[in-house]
């Protein structure tokens, strides 16, 4: 499978990073089949992606008349089987390794032996992922950052069974719908979370230890390490849910002490306070349409 032969590709999982990997795909030219387990799942689904592109539109990134074509490529499904037909597919569902394995073993079995099986994971072990399949050497990682229409990196993991042709298919995949990729290997938290979450992390023990205040925390930061956002904002727009599951991946992946997650990011997460999404994190929020 080579990138200018693939046509049809599958997104498993209609969350924020599925629908935006399906926005970027779609408005490639790409045919998206966009696979979830809930019909509510996709509507959302298709109503961000739709309030996305009426961005890009305003921001002349992209034709008004070209939104309802766009659009019209994602083809929402809720059974696995419509995925057959895909030539690549990336599974995007939450960060939980059981579920992950699930998803990637049921996706394996209704693919196509030639077509190539991602994850979107930030964090799990691809070479762990990848045998939980029966293609590991057409299995491989791809960590698209958040929001994943505007931001251009991808983290592309091979597995230790990733074959040379798919790690080359993929590179150029990511280069055909205008991401770069960088090449990390299969370690916890690869290159971007592994610097990035203890940041967070140590963040959040200034905050508990009273070192300073949140909005202190970030000042700190935007104005004199010149960060465009502070970290504590960023762990709000991530999500603090999402922030301790990779912490903890990292905690385990190494066994060192310096990943120990903060106590007070676990009771927050306990609490319900995960940030944007729940209307509260380190900072409050207005959740949409109050």
């Amino acid at each position: 499978m080579s990138a200018d032969s693939i046509r049809s590709v599958a997104v498993l999982g209609a969350g924020t990073m599925g629908n935006g990997i399906a926005h970027v795909f779609a408005r490639c030219g790409y045919s998206v089949i966009l696979r979830d387990v809930e019909q509510r799942f996709l509507d959302g689904a298709l109503e961000t992606i739709a309030k996305n592109l009426d961005r890009e539109i305003k921001k002349g990134k992209v034709a008004e008349a070209e939104k309802p074509t766009i659009l019209a490529r994602v083809e929402p499904a809720m059974k696995m089987e419509a995925i057959s037909r895909a030539d690549f597919a990336i599974e995007a569902v939450p960060e939980r390794l059981e579920l992950k394995r699930e998803v990637l073993r049921e996706a394996d079995h209704v693919l196509r032996p030639e077509a190539i099986l991602a994850t979107n994971t930030s964090s799990i072990s691809i070479t762990a992922l990848a045998a939980a399949t029966k293609r590991p050497d057409r299995f491989i990682g791809m960590h698209f950052m958040n929001p994943v229409p505007m931001m251009p990196l991808v983290e592309v993991i091979r597995a230790l069974q990733t074959s040379a042709p798919t790690f080359e298919t993929t590179m150029k995949l990511c280069e055909k719908v205008g991401k770069k990729p960088v090449a990390v290997t299969d370690s916890p938290g690869f290159v971007s979370n592994r610097v990035l979450m203890p940041l967070i992390n140590e963040a959040a023990f200034c905050v508990m230890e009273g070192v300073a205040a949140p909005e202190a925390v970030d000042s700190v930061m935007k104005l004199g390490m010149n960060h465009p956002m502070g970290p504590l904002e960023l762990a709000d727009f991530i999500g603090l849910d999402v922030c301790l599951d990779v912490m903890e991946v990292l905690f385990e992946g190494f066994g060192d002490p310096k990943f120990r997650p903060c106590p007070l990011l676990r009771k927050m997460v306990s609490a319900g306070w995960l940030g944007r999404k729940s209307g509260r994190g380190f900072y409050p929020y207005k959740k949409e349409g109050k």
